[in-house]
């Protein structure tokens, strides 16, 4: 079975919200089914990361924003 790319992940975080809020607080172990470019995953690791004042909610809402500004083309 091929591995899922950065599209299937930007899918798949905006449709999902489980999902999301999964890779939100366990990006790491979500990222693992991913074949991402490091680029990839270290724009994701970096917007999931911000801790600085922020909830998982919002989190999650800067990194739909990411996702589909990059990669929902």
């Amino acid at each position: 079975m091929a591995r899922m790319d950065i599209r299937d992940l930007v899918g798949r975080v905006m449709i999902d919200k489980q999902f999301l809020a999964d890779l939100v607080r366990d990006p790491a172990t979500v990222l693992a089914d991913y074949d991402l470019s490091q680029e990839e995953r270290a724009v994701i690791m970096q917007a999931v990361g911000r801790t600085d004042h922020t909830t998982e909610r919002e989190r999650a809402r800067a990194l739909q924003n990411i996702l589909m500004k990059r990669w929902a083309t």
